[in-house]
Order: structure tokens, then sequence, then C-alpha cells
């Protein structure tokens, strides 16, 4: 079906109806939701206001990274400079409908260190002449789940970087090749003229509680000596990895680099968030669900609560972040701060109406409370007569669970179209 964008204030909104479900034990009562209060977002912290773009950029928005960095995801070390090897020439895939690529990206800058694979579609008729713009993202299975290709490189088992501290870890379940096909959507994609890269994540960093001793974090023993409440957490360690992603794409003559969108869902969705805001070559940012840490308002107690995500993935974010747990309401940050970040780049938000887990309507309420820095600085960059001010950020719930749907797709490529033009 064709998406419809609806302006309302800053936001462009598709709603689509549908029952939601509640799902014990977390509150799910919108009358059990107290007033809160959410900081504020065009003050500085000297209690000054922020009046113009190059106030926000100059100091507020500084200061709102180091805040972010210090209390939730944790600081982690520069990125090495890129290393890279060419595993698979671009080759034509799909039934001669794209080009299909593997690189295999080092994490520490020497091509004999743990890297993650690489994989990358293109439309068939891509080249260093007509780059195409390009959706990048983390998967949760490896690869060969992403697409029924069966010259998909396996993912390396135990994931790289897994045993770099000489100890045996648990590894992720294989799926079976093809089994996530309706999550990435990648011959529809180059079907549609854009380009795809994706990596597994565990290959940065794998995804359990092993007090930081393998995956990335094992590869930096020197930064991990040191290590504080305010080192790098997982989540970071993702955004880490998608940001060295990033680094290979701009020399990935095949993309076009300026146009470059980072999404990710539910604990990805987190990460893409951190990335985004940490990194400006992303032009576009999606969060699809990614909920408490992520989008949805933290100042909310409906559904997923930082004290529950903090007990149950304590390795997510930073140590200092635990101290938050259950003293939402005294927290001097939120989620819609977060989301400014991206501002004057683009901004999809994505829900699902039955995911309640995530609290949609925290998350369409983070995306309003971010709109005046959106306001602020695409106000000066352009025209106040200009569709692009309220088509830098959109919001859209569509029917249905925590997934990730052809629908969804759907609305990326159109908000991208929009932002793009």
């Amino acid at each position: 079906m064709g998406m419809k964008w609806k302006p309302i204030l800053p936001l462009l909104v598709l709603m689509m109806n549908a029952a939601t479900a509640a799902e014990p034990p977390a509150n799910y009562d919108e009358t059990k939701v107290p007033p809160i209060v959410l900081p504020e977002l065009l003050k500085n912290g000297d209690g000054s206001p922020v009046k113009t773009a190059a106030d926000w950029t100059g100091k507020r928005r500084p200061e709102l990274l180091a805040l972010f960095e210090k209390q939730m995801f944790g600081r982690a070390p520069e990125r090495p400079a890129l290393a890279f090897e060419v595993q698979e020439e671009a080759v034509p895939a799909l039934n001669g409908k794209a080009l299909r690529k593997q690189i295999k990206v080092f994490f520490t800058g020497k091509k004999e260190s743990p890297g993650m694979n690489l994989l990358i579609y293109t439309p068939a008729s891509a080249s260093a002449q007509s780059p195409v713009p390009f959706f990048l993202g983390l998967n949760f299975e490896g690869n060969p789940s992403v697409c029924e290709d069966p010259r998909i490189l396996p993912r390396m088992e135990p994931a790289a970087g897994q045993l770099a501290n000489g100890q045996p870890a648990p590894t992720a379940k294989p799926a079976a090749p093809g089994s996530q096909t309706s999550r990435w959507q990648v011959e529809w994609l180059v079907s549609q003229g854009f380009g795809t890269a994706t990596a597994w994540y565990w290959d940065i960093d794998p995804d359990y509680d092993d007090g930081f001793k393998n995956g990335v974090h094992a590869l930096y023993p020197d930064f991990e000596k040191s290590r504080t409440g305010e080192s790098w957490g997982s989540l970071a360690a993702w955004a880490w990895g998608l940001r060295l992603g990033m680094d290979y794409l701009e020399k990935e003559p095949l993309c076009d680099a300026k146009h470059v969108a980072l999404h990710g869902h539910s604990r990805l969705g987190k990460s893409a968030l951190w990335a985004g805001a940490t990194d400006e070559r992303f032009s576009l940012v999606i969060s699809n669900e990614s909920g408490c840490g992520g989008a949805a308002l933290s100042k909310r107690p409906f559904g997923e609560t930082v004290g529950r995500i903090n007990t149950v993935f304590p390795h997510w974010f930073c140590g200092n972040y635990h101290a938050w747990s259950n003293r939402e309401p005294e927290m001097p940050f939120d989620q819609h701060q977060l989301l400014a970040l991206i501002a004057p780049r683009a901004l999809l938000v994505g829900s699902a109406e039955e995911d309640l887990w995530a609290d949609p309507t925290g998350e369409r309420l983070a995306l309003e409370a971010s709109a005046p820095a959106f306001f602020l600085t695409v106000g000066e960059a352009k025209s106040a007569k200009s569709p692009l001010l309220q088509a830098r950020q959109a919001y859209f719930i569509r029917p249905g669970k925590h997934d990730v749907m052809f629908s969804d797709w759907q609305a990326w490529v159109d908000f991208a179209r929009a932002v793009w033009k």
C-alpha cells in the first residue's frame, strides 16, 4: 500500500488503526502514569537560553552529548584508521537484479585483527559513476539470514573477537539462511534504487553479560584497564561498529555517502540512535521500536523501565546508568534530548501499536519534545516557507507487534525520498 504523510506540527505522522494488547507485569495503564516534567532542551547547563543554531551547535549540543556519554552509553575508544579486505568484488546477484559485495572491516586497523563481515547489495545499475543512497544497519542472526542468497559468506563462529581474551564464550544460535528475509527486504530495496549494508552485531560485541572481557572490548586492553562507571557498554560498542561501517561506506564507490540512512530495530535501534547522535555523517537516522533506552521517554512509568532494563541487560549501558534504576524522576536527562542530537538531520521514529513494552506513546511524545531543536537548527538553515522544515522529523506507527515488517520499510523509503529529494 502507498504511504501518505500528514504534517502535524513538525512531525509527519502515519496512523493505522489496530487493537492494542497489554503485556504484564509492567504498567500498561495510562491512568497510572503521573504527570512528568522533562529536562529542559533549549537551556544550557548554566541556565542560559539557547536562542540560535550557533548556540545549539557550539554549546548545548556538546553538553548533551557529554551527558549521555557519561551517564548512559559510556565513553568508547577512538576508532582506528580504516583497514578492510575485499572478500568478494561486486558480482551479479539475486537473478541479475543486484550486485553483491562482501567486505571484512577490521577492528584495530590491522588486517590480522578480528573484524566484521559487511554484506552489501546495490541495484545492478549502480556504478562508481552512478552511486546510490544506502541503508546501513546491524542484523540479529548473521548475514546469511537477511536474504535467500546461497553465496553470502557464513558468519564467524565464534564471533570475531569473542575469544580475544582466550576464554570460551557463548555463541548465538545459528539462524537458517534467509530466515530474516521479511525483516530486510533486500530484493525490494534494491528494486527501489537503494543499496543496503549490514553486519552481524555479535561480530562487534557478543550480547551477553561477560564483564566486558570479549568482543571489541577485549581488543582495547589499555583502554579497558582504566574502566570506570562511564566506560562503554555493549550498545556503545555496536554504535562504534556502525560508525566503522560508515568509515568504509565513505570509501565504497557504489555508495552515495552523503545519503546514508542508519537504521536499527529494538536494542539495535538504541545503538543506531547513539551512533547517529555522535556521528553527523548519517543524514537520516531511523529508530524502530527502540523503546526504553532508545526513543521512549524514561520518565514515563509505562512498559519497560530503566530499572528492569539494567537488571536484565546489565551490559548494555555504562555503569553510571545503573544509578538511575528506579530513580527515573530524578534523571537530569531524557530521551527527547537524545533524539534532538540528530537535528538538523532527518529522524524517523517507528512504533507498533501492540508493542506496549516499547511504549509507542512515550516514543511519540519524545519525538514531539525534541522538535524545538529541529525548528531552531533547520529553521535557520532553510527558508521558513520550506517544506523541509516539516520533513526533518517523522513518526510512523503501524498495527502489529515488535518486529520489522514490509510496511516499515515502505515508510522508511518514502521518508528517505522525501528528505533526499
